[in-house]
C-alpha cells in the first residue's frame, strides 16, 4: 500500500509521563499528573518547531497517554504527524482471537486515528508468538510500519525471518542506548540496522537525568527516588565524563544534555526525549540541530568506557 512521504524529525518526543493510571502512569513513574490542557502549549511548540514524531504506548497509564495525544492531535493535520505506538506483551487480552489487533483497535480509538505510523512489539517476551500477528496489520492499512523494542540482535534477526514470507520488513528498532549503555554499538545491532535500512530509536539517552549536567556527586538526585538509588552511587565514576559533557556544552553554547543527545544522533540513532514543558521542546530542537565532530564522539565514548559504568536494565533480557 502506498503511503504519503512525511518529513520526520531527528528527535522523537516521548509521552510516557503523560496521563494518570496503571502501574506505569506518569503519576507513578514521574510524579506527574498531566492531562490534555496541561500539554497544549507543549504540543503546539513541538509542531511549530518541526518536531512531529510522538512516541506513546497503551502501557503508559493504561491508554491515558494515547488519549491525551489523540486529543492534542485532533486540532492538527494528521498527515503531518508521525505516531509511534506499542503492543505490550503481558498486557494483552488473551480472550481475543487476535490480542495484538485487539490492543491496536483500542489504541486507534483513543488516538482518534485510523492508522499508526509505527507500531511496535514493546518487549521480547515471546518473539515467536507475537511477531506473526504484525503482517496483517500492515496489509490492512492500520499500521504503516513495524518496529520492535527491547529486542537483541538475534531476536531482531528472528523477527525478520518470521516476517519474510509475508513480504513485510521490519522498519524500526527501539532500544536503550546512551553513553552509559552502548550495547547496540558493541554487539553489532546498530550496524545491522544501518545495513538493513532499519531506523534505530534510542531511549534513556540522558539516563533519567544522570547525563543532563544537572547532577553529579555534589548534586545528587533525590535519594529516595528509584533513579537516585540507581544513579547516585555511580556519580564518582562519571566525574570525567560529566566534565567533558560540560566542556563541550560550553564550546557549543548548549547544555550537557544536548551534547549527550547529539552524541546519540551522531551514532546514527533517533533519540526519544520525554517532554512536559515548552522549554524541553526548545531544548530538543536545538539538540537536533547540533553536530559533533568524529573526534568529539570518540572522546565521549572513551571517557564513558573508562568510567566502567554499565546501566543495563533488568528488563532488557539477554544480550
Amino acid at each position: 500500500m502506498a503511503t504519503e512521504h512525511k518529513k520526520e524529525a531527528q528527535i522523537a518526543l516521548g509521552t510516557w509521563s503523560w496521563g494518570v493510571g496503571g502501574f506505569a502512569g506518569g503519576n507513578v513513574v514521574f510524579g506527574n499528573e498531566l492531562d490534555t490542557e496541561d500539554l497544549k502549549s507543549v504540543f503546539a511548540e513541538a509542531l511549530s518547531s518541526g518536531l512531529n514524531v510522538f512516541d506513546t504506548a497503551y502501557a503508559y497509564a493504561n491508554g491515558e497517554s494515547e488519549r491525551i495525544l489523540g486529543e492534542l492531535a485532533a486540532d492538527y493535520d494528521r498527515s503531518q504527524l508521525v505516531i509511534s505506538d506499542k503492543f505490550t506483551p503481558g498486557m494483552q487480552d488473551d480472550t481475543a482471537p487476535d490480542p495484538v489487533e485487539a490492543m491496536l483497535t483500542g489504541s486507534l480509538k483513543r488516538l482518534g486515528t485510523d492508522y499508526i505510523d509505527i507500531y511496535w512489539i514493546h518487549n521480547a517476551a515471546d518473539v515467536e508468538r507475537w511477531t506473526p500477528y504484525l503482517a496483517n496489520l500492515v496489509k490492512s492499512g492500520r499500521v504503516r510500519r513495524i518496529g520492535v523494542s527491547n529486542h537483541s540482535l538475534e531476536q531482531v534477526k528472528r523477527v525478520q525471518e518470521i516476517l519474510a514470507p509475508s513480504g513485510i520488513k521490519l522498519a524500526a528498532v527501539q532500544n536503550h542506548f546512551s553513553l552509559l549503555y552502548r550495547n547496540s554499538l558493541t554487539d553489532g545491532l546498530l550496524d545491522y540496522c544501518k545495513e538493513n535500512a532499519i531506523d534505530f530509536f534510542a531511549y534513556m539517552v540522558l539516563e533519567q537525568g544522570a547525563l543532563s549536567g544537572k547532577y553529579d556527586e555534589d548534586h545528587l538526585l533525590p535519594a529516595d527516588s528509584n533513579r537516585g538509588k540507581t544513579y547516585n552511587p555511580l556519580f564518582p565514576s562519571l566525574k570525567d565524563l560529566l566534565a567533558k559533557l560540560r566542556a563541550l556544552a560550553d564550546d557549543y553554547q548548549v547544555t550537557p544534555a544536548q551534547i549527550a543527545t547529539a552524541w546519540a544522533i551522531g551514532r546514527g540513532t533517533r533519540p526519544i526525549l520525554g517532554v512536559t514543558k515548552v522549554e524541553q521542546v526548545q531544548d530538543a530542537l536545538k539538540a537536533s540541530e547540533l553536530s559533533l565532530t568524529a573526534a568529539e564522539l570518540d572522546a565521549l565514548e572513551e571517557l564513558a568506557a573508562a568510567s566502567g559504568v554499565d546501566t543495563r536494565g533488568g528488563w532488557e533480557g539477554e544480550a
